[in-house]
């Protein structure tokens, strides 16, 4: 029978926290663990702070080249996408893809990827295809423009 005076928690269900200053007979109080003032005390330096001497990833010389913001980002579409969202004989651009939320928000182009099956004739045009998604879209009667 389950009363006040015997519940227990499921075991595993919480661990023991270290409940720091409450008090010095606690053994946890005053200073709670952290020793004497300094900077520790305080709350710590910030990753990679080397008390005030240059740091190492600083010291170390960069080297390479990174072209990343300059790099070309497509909104890729599936042509099972195609097949879900778009009719039989439908035009299928990039203006009509956001207008239908199928992509969020335009990048520098739309590319269409060859994962799943096409059944419909649709004219697609997007700034670029996989070889596959073209021929997919080719061999059932459809048209792939490439913008």
């Amino acid at each position: 029978m389950i009363r006040l005076d015997n519940l227990k928690r499921s075991p595993g269900s919480t661990k023991n926290r270290k409940r720091v200053g409450r008090g010095t007979a606690t053994g946890w109080g005053k200073t709670a663990g952290k020793g004497q003032d300094g900077q520790k005390a305080r709350g710590g330096s910030k990753f990679g702070f080397e008390g005030g001497q240059m740091p190492l990833q600083r010291r170390i010389p960069k080297r390479g080249f990174n072209n990343a913001q300059f790099r070309t980002v497509y909104n890729e579409i599936n042509l099972a996408i195609l097949e879900l969202r778009f009719e039989d004989g439908a035009e299928v651009t990039p203006e009509i893809l956001l207008e239908r939320k199928i992509i969020s928000k335009p990048l520098d182009g739309v590319k269409i990827l060859a994962h799943g099956n096409i059944s419909k004739k649709l004219t697609v045009k997007a700034h670029k295809f996989s070889k596959a998604a073209a021929e997919k879209i080719n061999a059932c009667g459809g048209s792939a423009e490439v913008i």
